[in-house]
């Protein structure tokens, strides 16, 4: 029997750390399978995900910057695909449909938001309207949170979000800094601090003594703006839970195993970082 191929496309590429994810459970369950990276170009997207019709790929995870340019290219959105416009896991389904689905939603919920307590009193700060975003945004949605802001660089894409999720407040991105302690959870939806790519350009001084501060990114497993709020004893957490949770239900969707989140595969992950 042939071994079943599967991968993670974006651009870039190389931070993943999907393949030893879903490697360590293919080992661990017995599955004759193999996950590998695909840097991909938008203009070979297509050509990409024909690969899970023609049974050369079982499935693909997306990542930046694709979650919404790959949509086109799939029959159905299902879910919280479909509620959020956003898809970071196609497969096809018994029926032989390519669907989009959205682990993403999931991956906050699960690593983050059921961990805060009085949620629904918070009010949330989302920097960033790329593809994770949306998801972000429902997740939020779902726990019923008092307030959700967004501030973006291009004040279009926030606009965007906003006609999707009409009670989004937009900010404006040169108001950033004054914004910052107006908020009692702060979630960095962008790709600034990314391994090996840039950051903020400044300290995050003035904000709530009690804020709770989320980034999605999880390579490096710090980043500078982490860090600096971690040392002023700022709850902080990092994006690699949310990495893992996501993962275990695009894991569930292609094998319908829910893999098992050990030590042993955690202590593997931070290792990589």
């Amino acid at each position: 029997m042939k071994k079943k191929s599967y991968a993670i496309i974006g651009d870039p590429i190389t931070h993943s750390l999907s393949p030893t994810l879903h490697n360590y459970w293919f080992e661990k369950y017995g599955l004759d399978a193999n996950y590998s990276l695909v840097h991909a170009k938008e203009d070979n997207l297509e050509s990409i995900i024909k690969k899970i019709r023609n049974k050369e790929l079982e499935g693909i995870n997306v990542t930046l910057p694709y979650k919404q340019k790959v949509i086109k290219f799939v029959d159905q959105l299902i879910n919280d695909a479909r509620l959020t416009n956003s898809v970071n896991t196609i497969l096809l389904d018994h029926k032989g449909i390519l669907v989009g689905e959205n682990t993403d939603v999931f991956g906050l919920q699960a690593a983050y938001l059921k961990e805060i307590t009085n949620i629904e009193n918070k009010e949330v700060l989302i920097i960033g309207a790329g593809g994770v975003s949306p998801s972000v945004i429902f997740a939020l949605q779902k726990s019923k949170v008092k307030k959700v802001s967004i501030i973006n660089r291009t004040f279009d894409k926030s606009l965007f979000l906003k006609k999707k999720f009409n009670f989004l407040s937009v900010l404006k991105w040169e108001h950033l800094e004054q914004e910052l302690s107006n908020y009692d959870i702060i979630i960095n939806a962008t790709s600034l601090g990314l391994k090996n790519g840039q950051d903020f350009n400044f300290n995050f001084e003035g904000v709530k003594n009690d804020l709770v501060y989320i980034d999605t990114i999880y390579n490096p497993i710090e980043t500078k703006t982490l860090k600096f709020l971690k040392e002023k004893e700022i709850k902080t957490f990092n994006g690699l839970d949310m990495f893992i949770y996501q993962g275990q239900k695009s894991f569930y969707l292609w094998n319908k195993i829910n893999p098992e989140i050990d030590d042993e595969l955690i202590n593997l992950l931070r290792s990589k970082l």
